[in-house]
């Protein structure tokens, strides 16, 4: 029952994320801009009358009854995931004896979905600010890596490695699992900035391969969304420093996660990972150029996120092998 509560969190997690994805590349997270209800109420169904007097004061604005019913439903979700988080520490406290689970992780769970709401909740009342944004962005990441390294804990049946591969890969590995943690934040900050279409051609942008670029208005974390720290407009040429440093730190994760994929392909017992692992590569840069080309489709932008996701899950789930591999010698 344990493990089945870890692994039903771990899927909700997932679906909490991409669909947080969705809400943010609808434009709905404003959908209802109070905090945990809708203009204090429990569902948009109970605040029509709010919603529809906002709409004909902004009749293309963030709060629209389709937006509202995105935000909330992802909020019932969080909210859900967060109940089974604290249901699974209790659980753990109860059967410590009986499971192979310290107590550690499933406490810290606890704290930090709880510091996820209040990232949820910053994230309306702060209006959209792009370090908090970004943030709740990667906590749920965070979150998700955290829950799949809990159910691997509990499964018997991960195929095993020999100590000799996991520790030529150990580091590596960890080092890949980082570069694709640090892109992923920096997909949150093109995304949360609004600059995913700031370089509309490819492989360049704008025509060249050095477009104009403000970098320190572009990395400024303490500022409003679409302003400098200054209180001033962001210049375009910030947005496009965002959107850059996003498609080289792309063009660094193909080739560290690239060559650790090819290097698991010639290891017998970890081959279907590395195949698995380039297939994730692969599709993850096909959807971020698509999203270019196509000026970022609403499914094709959530795809990107959810394929993010995957990737990272690979990685975690691969460094567990090798420290269990590691671990037994």
């Amino acid at each position: 029952m344990f493990k089945k509560l870890i692994m039903v969190a771990t899927l909700l997690a997932f679906g909490v994320v991409v669909l947080g994805a969705f809400v943010r590349l609808s434009d709905a997270g404003l959908g209802c801009p109070d905090w945990p209800g809708c203009y204090g109420k429990l569902s948009p169904a109970h605040a029509h009358q709010e919603i529809a007097q906002a709409q004909a004061v902004l009749p293309h604005g963030p709060v629209t009854p389709a937006k509202a019913w995105k935000e909330m439903v992802h909020r019932y979700l969080a909210s859900s995931l967060g109940l089974l988080i604290v249901v699974i520490g209790v659980m753990a406290w109860i059967k410590r004896e009986k499971l192979q689970q310290g107590l550690g992780l499933p406490f810290f769970l606890i704290g930090f979905v709880i510091l996820q709401g209040l990232f949820g909740m910053w994230t309306v009342t702060l209006k959209l600010t792009p370090i908090i944004v970004t943030s709740h962005l990667l906590g749920g990441m965070t979150t998700l890596s955290l829950l799949t390294w809990m159910w691997l804990r509990q499964s018997r049946d991960i195929a095993a490695v020999r100590a000799v591969d996991a520790e030529r890969l150990r580091t590596y590995a960890s080092f890949a699992l980082l570069v694709v943690f640090l892109q992923i934040a920096l997909g949150g900050w093109v995304s949360s900035n609004y600059a995913a279409l700031a370089c509309a051609d490819f492989p360049t942008c704008q025509n060249g391969w050095w477009p104009r670029m403000d970098l320190p208005h572009a990395f400024q974390l303490v500022r409003g969304l679409g302003m400098t720290a200054q209180g001033v407009l962001l210049p375009q040429e910030a947005l496009t420093a965002i959107h850059w440093m996003h498609r080289i730190g792309a063009l660094v994760t193909l080739l560290v996660v690239g060559v650790l994929a090819l290097r698991l392909m010639r290891i017998a017992a970890l081959a279907r990972a590395g195949m698995f692992i380039l297939l994730l590569l692969t599709a993850q840069l096909s959807l971020g150029i698509a999203n270019v080309l196509l000026s970022l489709p609403l499914p094709v932008a959530v795809a990107h996120n959810a394929v993010a996701a995957l990737l990272l899950l690979s990685l975690v789930m691969l460094n567990f092998r090798l420290k269990k591999a590691l671990s037994r010698a």
